[in-house]
């Protein structure tokens, strides 16, 4: 199955995370990457890193904001989908954390993600993909599209990210 977690409200990620501990507890083989952030950025990397161990990855460069930082972004996007691609022939489920968001802002290519599409489905296994964006091929494909829609949200209010809430 394909299930997509997308929209501007937050829980993407936490929905991604749930999903992972969900399979992970029925036995399931699970790797799960992310595009965006870098190594220790999130609360939920030392979770995710001490349950899978070699089966997460961490892969981004922070979010992609300025154009001169297009190529260091474009590499780190390609080593992850390159993880992902080998993950997709060896687990049950595969998680991709902002492929949407990578993927546009064209740090990764709608071929790049078919491929982990086609992996994932060859071995009847499921892809798990989150972030902003959603393409309407994508949501045509997937089984599962969930929307997360911001109704309040103190960010603004607050001077910023809550760690533990926002990381």
């Amino acid at each position: 199955m394909i299930l997509v977690y997308t929209g501007n409200g937050k829980g993407k990620t936490s929905a991604c995370v749930g999903q992972a501990v969900r399979a992970y507890g029925q036995g399931m083989a699970v790797a799960f990457a992310q595009f965006m952030k870098r190594p220790g950025q999130a609360g939920e990397q030392k979770v995710l890193q001490s349950l899978l161990g070699g089966g997460f990855n961490a892969g981004g460069e922070g979010f992609f904001r300025k154009e001169e930082d297009r190529p260091r972004h474009r590499e780190a996007a390609l080593a992850v989908w390159r993880w992902a691609v080998e993950q997709a022939g060896r687990v049950d489920m595969l998680v991709l954390d902002e492929a949407l968001y990578a993927l546009g802002s064209g740090l990764l290519e709608e071929g790049e993600l078919r491929a982990v599409m086609q992996a994932v489905r060859g071995r009847e296994g499921h892809l798990v993909l989150s972030g902003r964006g959603l393409p309407d091929w994508l949501a045509a494909e997937a089984d599962l599209v969930t929307e997360m829609r911001e109704i309040k949200h103190p960010y603004a209010a607050l001077g910023g990210p809550v760690r533990g809430i926002e990381f």
